[in-house]
């Protein structure tokens, strides 16, 4: 079942059953993306049209943010819970492990997707790591070479939205791996940025502990009273 919210078709689903339907996209080996969208992402979407197309032609869309939750609730059409990469991603790795599959890692500064493939090779026993590439470099022509060679099960793009999304869907035909975009995890996984608490995160206060350790956030969290405002103005207006 999909929920709109401000013209982005999330799957409204549980992280157990998006953990399954990942999966079994992986299983398939038919290729595809998923999207992890939060509020700016929506936001983005309604500015830009081909943003909005390309995070729509994901294979998957899950709500990233606890402000899709509010938003959901305000429309009507309650999301069960949040799917974060941060959550989703270690339990498809895991998944691969146990059956031997690979990952290929894109993006972040020069050296992290190397540190956290060594990081991740060690947490998951029998997870190949099929490469790792920095997101700064400006001929990706080594980059596609290698992941025709080593064919991943799975590419994380570190690359930031909204970059990310759009690469995925520009190079959909050309790779069979499952994409993620993922942010900033792969500085989680290199060990350089801790992720929040488990209590901050039960208590739906992730964004603040980022927040908090990373002021300059501060700006963008501004985006958040207008995208709540936005969907208000939805549910009034009933369009």
């Amino acid at each position: 079942m999909k929920t709109d919210i401000l013209g982005v078709a999330f799957d409204a689903l549980t992280l157990d059953e998006a953990e399954e339907r990942a999966d079994t996209l992986l299983r398939s080996g038919a290729g595809g993306y998923i999207v992890t969208a939060n509020p700016e992402i929506v936001l983005h979407c309604r500015e830009d049209a081909a943003y909005a197309a390309a995070v729509n032609g994901a294979a998957l869309v899950f709500a990233d943010g606890v402000g899709d939750l509010c938003a959901a609730r305000i429309l009507g059409t309650p999301l069960p819970e949040r799917v974060t990469g941060a959550d989703l991603v270690p339990r498809l790795l895991s998944r691969l492990a146990q059956r031997s599959g690979s990952v290929f890692l894109y993006g972040a500064r020069p050296g992290v997707a190397q540190r956290a493939g060594e990081k991740l090779k060690s947490a998951y026993p029998g997870l190949r790591i099929a490469g790792a590439e920095n997101g700064y470099i400006s001929d990706e022509t080594a980059l596609f070479a290698a992941l025709e060679r080593e064919k991943p099960d799975l590419l994380l793009l570190g690359l930031g939205a909204p970059r990310q999304e759009l690469w995925m869907a520009r190079n959909r035909q050309k790779i069979n791996a499952v994409m993620i975009g993922v942010g900033g995890l792969l500085d989680v996984f290199a060990g350089d940025i801790p992720r929040a608490p488990e209590s901050w995160q039960r208590l739906g206060l992730e964004w603040l502990y980022r927040l908090i350790r990373e002021p300059k956030r501060f700006r963008r969290m501004l985006r958040l009273p207008k995208y709540l405002w936005a969907v208000m103005l939805k549910r009034i207006r009933g369009t």
